[in-house]
C-alpha cells in the first residue's frame, strides 16, 4: 500500500512538470506567424525627458482558426516587458518601480484570458513604469509578452512574444517659468525662446505665422494666457476666486484648450492667408486689426480679428482679441 501511494505521488509530480512544457510547445506552434503582438503610441505627441506619461497601447490579435489563451497578471509587470535602446544599441536601465515589483515576495494574481479567432485584446501601459527615461535622445522601443507570466532570471525563460519596433524621441525637459508655466522652447535649437522688442503689428504677425507653421512654442511667446482666459466672465470669476496655484493651473488648462482648438472664437485656428489692415498704439496699449481668410472646398470664409496688446516689461504682449465674421466669397 505504501509503495502504491509513493508511486502515485511521483507520477502526479512528474506530470505537473511536463504539463507546462507541453503547453509552451503547443502555444509556440499556435502563435508562430498567426497571433500578432503589436504596440503603438496611445496618444502620440511631443515627449519630454521628465515625468509625464509615455503611454503605449499593446494589442494582441488572434488570426488563428482556434482560440488563443494566455495569462494576464493584474500587475502587468509580470505579463509584459519593454526593451528600450539608444541608437547605439545600449539598453536603458530598468525603472526602480519595476525592480521593486518583481523582487517583492508576494502572490501574482492573474486572469485566464481567451481571444477568439479574428478578435483582438488591448491595454495601455506607461513606459516610465518599466524603463528609466530621464535623458533626451532617440530610442527604439520593443515589447515582450509572457503568455505564461514573467519568470525571474533564475528560472528558465517561458515562451514569449516580441512586438514591432517604435521610434521614441525625447526632448530636453521643459524649463518652468516663474508663473509655473513651462517657458517657450525653440524646437530647432532646444533653447528657451527669448522675446524681442517688436512693434505690435510684428508681434501679431509673428504669432499668426507661428500658428501657420504649427510652432506652438513661438505661437505662445507673446500671449498672456491668464489675461486672455479672463475674456470669459465665468472663467474670470473662477480665476479671481482661485489661489496662486489654482490660477497657474487654469492658465495651463487654457493653453491646452487652445492647442486642442476647443476655445470659442479660437485664436489658434489656422488661416489660409492674413493681412494686417490697421495698427494703432500709444506708450502702453495697442490694437492691431487683421483680415484672415479661411479657404474651404467651395468658398472662402472672411473674418476680421482685433488683437489688443499691452506693453509689459518693455515687450508688447497680446492680452485679448475679438472676432467679426465678414461672410464668405467664392473660390476662384
Amino acid at each position: 500500500m505504501k509503495k502504491f501511494i509513493r508511486f502515485t505521488i511521483v507520477f502526479i509530480f512528474g506530470f505537473s512538470i511536463l504539463m507546462p512544457l507541453t503547453a509552451f510547445e503547443s502555444l509556440s506552434n499556435n502563435v508562430s506567424g498567426q497571433v500578432e503582438f503589436n504596440i503603438r503610441f496611445y496618444d502620440r505627441r511631443i515627449y519630454y525627458a521628465e515625468n509625464d506619461p509615455i503611454l503605449v497601447q499593446v494589442t494582441i490579435t488572434n488570426k488563428t482558426p482556434s482560440p488563443f489563451r494566455f495569462k494576464l497578471a493584474d500587475e502587468r509587470a509580470f505579463s509584459i516587458d519593454f526593451d528600450i535602446r539608444t541608437m547605439t544599441n545600449r539598453p536603458l536601465p530598468e525603472a526602480d518601480i519595476l525592480t521593486r515589483k518583481r523582487t517583492h515576495n508576494s502572490h501574482i494574481y492573474f486572469r485566464e484570458m481567451t481571444i477568439e479567432s479574428g478578435e483582438s485584446f488591448s491595454f495601455v501601459e506607461d513606459l516610465r513604469d518599466y524603463v528609466t527615461l530621464n535623458q533626451p535622445g532617440s530610442f527604439r522601443v520593443r515589447a515582450r509578452m509572457y503568455p505564461e507570466l514573467y519568470r525571474t532570471i533564475s528560472v528558465s525563460a517561458p515562451f514569449s512574444m516580441l512586438s514591432n519596433y517604435l521610434s521614441l524621441n525625447l526632448r530636453p525637459a521643459l524649463i518652468i517659468g516663474p508663473d509655473g508655466i513651462p517657458l517657450a522652447m525653440d524646437i530647432a535649437t532646444g533653447a528657451a525662446l527669448v522675446k524681442q522688442q517688436l512693434p505690435p503689428d510684428e508681434v501679431v504677425s509673428y504669432m499668426i505665422t507661428a500658428r501657420q507653421q504649427s510652432q506652438w512654442e513661438r505661437f505662445f511667446l507673446y500671449l498672456d494666457l491668464e489675461d486672455m482666459l479672463k475674456r470669459d466672465p465665468l472663467l474670470r470669476r473662477r480665476y479671481q476666486a482661485e489661489n496662486e496655484e489654482g490660477r497657474h493651473k487654469m492658465a495651463a488648462e487654457y493653453r491646452q484648450n487652445l492647442m486642442n482648438s476647443t476655445v470659442e472664437g479660437d485664436i489658434s485656428v489656422i488661416p489660409t492667408t492674413f493681412e494686417i489692415q490697421r495698427t494703432v498704439y500709444n506708450n502702453t496699449e495697442g490694437t492691431v486689426t487683421v483680415l484672415k481668410k479661411f479657404r474651404n472646398s467651395s468658398y472662402t470664409e472672411l473674418r476680421r480679428y482685433y488683437y489688443y496688446l499691452e506693453k509689459k516689461d518693455n515687450f508688447w504682449i497680446i492680452v485679448n482679441y475679438s472676432v467679426d465674421s465678414l461672410g464668405t466669397e467664392a473660390n476662384d
